[in-house]
């Protein structure tokens, strides 16, 4: 089980990503993803970051044209669990969340990747 220093390392991860790459569009949930809610966030392009609070990891999302449009996202690590970032076509087989980023040749897909659920 993923403990405080590994949530924090996929913090830093998921900020060193989103400081170099723009992401937009639909956030996905994958077609075997049951028990995760949709994530009803649609912005041609947002900001990420990410913060981690005990065995929580909390991930915002900012419209980049309209600041007071935001959410997040609340991850509680399970037995395993990890964000990836890999071009579209590696995608990860247990990728069940998924943000792309854009104006990217290849495409980028910054990822939560879970192999047990």
């Amino acid at each position: 089980m993923p403990e405080g220093p590994e949530l924090h390392m996929a913090a830093r991860f998921i900020n060193q990503v989103a400081k170099h790459h723009k992401f937009g569009g639909r956030i996905v949930k994958s077609e075997v993803s049951t028990k995760n809610p949709d994530v009803n966030f649609d912005a041609k392009s947002y900001l990420i970051s990410a913060e981690t609070r005990g065995k929580e990891l909390k991930v915002f999302l900012e419209d980049k044209k309209d600041s007071k449009s935001k959410t997040h996202i609340l991850f509680r690590f399970g037995m395993s669990g990890c964000f990836k970032f890999n071009p579209v076509e590696d995608l990860p087989k247990h990728a069940h969340l998924r943000f792309f980023t854009l104006e990217e040749e290849p495409q980028q897909v910054l990822s939560f990747v879970d192999y047990r659920s």
